[in-house]
């Protein structure tokens, strides 16, 4: 697949995840805004209803104190009437609700009973003019000394605690409230023990008490609800799978793509590789194969010196060959888990001088040389000796390959102690050096710096990628160091036997 079309699939995925994430998001912060108008409407209706309660309340306080009155006067008249009078007044005031009153018998012996009704009726009349004079006091009384009673008798905490639970409920809404009375005049007047004043002011609503009262009079019932956010919340967790879902959806996409784009540099680190290793092979087999045909030649079969000359070439490209073979083997190995090692106490010294006294030689084909300056007290390690080897032996390796065709090979190896516990191994070289990208991926494997237009340079990318491996495997850390035209210097730690 091409890289253009992996990005293509890319871009209208992404865009279609956030589209989605978007459109769940605006739902949510919609639910949202209508759970807070339904929350809040509630609420304020509740509220209307305890302020209607108190004065339903208050109303019927004012007539409970005239009928006491009303009762007073009754009883006041009933001492001053004959009590055959009395009676039928009281008959009939039980009856003043009824259409029609009891009719006089008629007859000449009912005289004085018609004059006796006509005095009931119009003592049921004065007390009729009397009732209703009381019951426009009771609304006067209401509307000028009302404002005037204390709001804690009017409208105590227990009633309004009861009022607001009952409606509140009542409507749907149980949640937990604090609440709290306010006077112009006094502030707050009483309050329950966990209303908050400095709150949030979202969680706060309120209503007048008494609003037929002076407006310097009134009195504002606040209500503080501590869980509203939890509670609109709570009432949306169902859209909770739904961004679980997409944003497992979104994790998958991406790891998808990822893999994707790994996949593809595999691909191409895979051809790269094949292409490397065709080269790498093709030379070592064509110099044997060149070598084969000159043993058929009767006069290098004659010539002592030629057939010594050709069978050192075989015997060199054939190790050359192994050498190769054997190291992608050991990577394959690694890879799987199953290459082995075989660890034990040797002196670092002692097989760095080795090397370096074979590379010397190589330096010197330059023009170059090799100084080593061996510091450390203590250069026993526990590794590989052969592995080992082969790490200073890639490092080095690596020194002269990539030299500088302006400047001779100048190589520098040095060792030192950290502390009573580690040793330290630095390789210098003052090569082509390589950029700061490249410094994060020369340990991955087949990964190789480009060099330009020299073509000298050959290998399969895994020199590296083995050098790390080995330091890991022997628990110790390599780094490098690297300015591009001005050279390179790997640092290997390893730790001190003891």
């Amino acid at each position: 697949m091409k890289k253009s079309t992996i990005w293509l699939l890319t871009i209208v995925m992404a865009s279609t995840i956030m589209g989605l994430l978007f459109v769940q998001i605006m739902y949510m912060e919609d639910m949202v805004r209508m759970r807070n108008e339904q929350f809040s409407e509630t609420v304020k209706r509740s509220l209307y209803a305890v302020s209607d309660a108190l004065e339903q309340d208050e109303t019927r306080y004012y007539l409970d104190q005239d009928l006491n009155e009303a009762e007073r006067y009754q009883f006041e008249l009933g001492d001053r009437l004959p009590s055959e009078i009395t009676g039928t007044i009281s008959d009939n005031t039980n009856n003043l609700g009824k259409k029609t009153a009891p009719k006089p018998e008629i007859g000449s012996g009912n005289f004085k009973l018609s004059e006796q009704y006509k005095h009931q009726q119009a003592i049921l009349k004065g007390q009729y003019l009397y009732q209703k004079g009381l019951l426009n006091e009771v609304i006067l009384s209401i509307l000028n000394q009302a404002s005037d009673r204390p709001i804690v008798e009017r409208a105590d905490s227990a009633r309004v605690n009861i009022y607001l639970k009952r409606e509140l409920e009542g409507n749907g809404l149980e949640v937990p409230y604090e609440f709290a009375v306010e006077s112009p005049q006094q502030g707050i007047v009483y309050h329950t023990a966990g209303y908050e004043p400095d709150g949030d002011k979202r969680s706060v609503f309120s209503a007048v008490l008494f609003p037929k009262d002076p407006e310097s009079k009134r009195n504002v019932l606040k209500v503080f609800f501590p869980t509203q956010s939890s509670y609109i919340y709570a009432s949306i967790k169902f859209m909770i799978p739904s961004f679980v879902f997409t944003f497992i959806l979104m994790f998958i996409f991406i790891y998808t793509i990822v893999v994707i784009f790994r996949q593809k540099k595999l691909s191409e680190i895979k051809n790269d590789f094949i292409n490397n290793m065709t080269h790498e092979f093709k030379t070592p087999i064509s110099t044997i194969s060149l070598a084969g045909q000159m043993l058929n030649d009767e006069t290098v079969l004659k010539s002592p010196t030629m057939m010594k000359h050709v069978s050192q070439v075989i015997t060199d490209e054939t190790k050359r060959l192994r050498f190769q073979v054997e190291k992608v083997l050991q990577m394959s190995l690694f890879d799987r888990g199953t290459a082995t090692i075989r660890l034990k106490d040797v002196d670092a010294h002692a097989i760095i001088d080795n090397v370096v006294s074979t590379y010397r030689i190589k330096a010197e084909k330059f023009g170059g040389h090799i100084t080593a300056d061996f510091s450390a007290e203590d250069s026993i390690v526990n590794v590989d000796e052969m592995h080992f080897t082969n790490v200073i032996f890639n490092l080095l390796d690596n020194a002269i390959k990539y030299r500088r065709e302006d400047v001779a090979p100048e190589l520098s190896i040095s060792t030192c102690n950290i502390g009573d516990e580690k040793l330290e191994i630095r390789i210098s070289d003052n090569g082509i050096g390589m950029k700061k990208e490249d410094l994060k991926k020369i340990f991955e494997k087949f990964y190789r710096v480009h060099t330009g237009n020299r073509h000298d340079v050959k290998g399969f990318g895994l020199g590296l990628a083995y050098v790390s491996k080995m330091i890991e495997l022997f628990k110790g850390t390599i780094k490098a160091e690297s300015e591009l035209n001005k050279g390179t210097t790997f640092i290997i730690t390893l730790p001190l036997f003891k």
